[in-house]
């Protein structure tokens, strides 16, 4: 099992959430984020003060998977996310030793597999 931590281009997300439904990757989280990376700084003014803007805004996805969802969830972030400009973003896998379905105390591969709702 694993963390895949992606950080991508808020104008890229609805690319990003429809590759991965087509990957039948269902399960994640998604929060707007500030960072830096290898973006060029920028100075606005406001209210007649000049401010470098260092930070730029990105959205950061968190999707647990088993391992064989690995490989499929990057390949579509990958494609979805990328535009070939500087600021495109990363991906992050990292190991999960432990997950549990809090609703039915479902373990590991379990926990991350889609419910189906009726």
């Amino acid at each position: 099992m694993k963390l895949i931590i992606a950080i991508i281009r808020p104008e890229r997300v609805n690319e990003v959430l429809e590759a991965l439904y087509r990957a039948e990757v269902r399960g994640l989280s998604l929060s707007r984020v500030q960072g830096h990376g290898g973006e060029l700084e920028h100075t606005e003014t406001y209210r007649g003060t000049t401010v470098k803007i260092g930070l730029t805004e990105k959205v950061r996805f968190e999707i647990g998977v088993s391992d064989h969802f690995v490989e499929p969830t990057i390949r579509a972030i990958m494609l979805a996310a990328r535009t070939g400009e500087v600021g495109d973003g990363k991906i992050f896998v990292l190991p999960v030793d432990k997950i549990y379905r809090i609703r039915t105390g479902e373990q590991d591969s379990a926990a991350v597999t889609p419910v189906m709702v009726s």
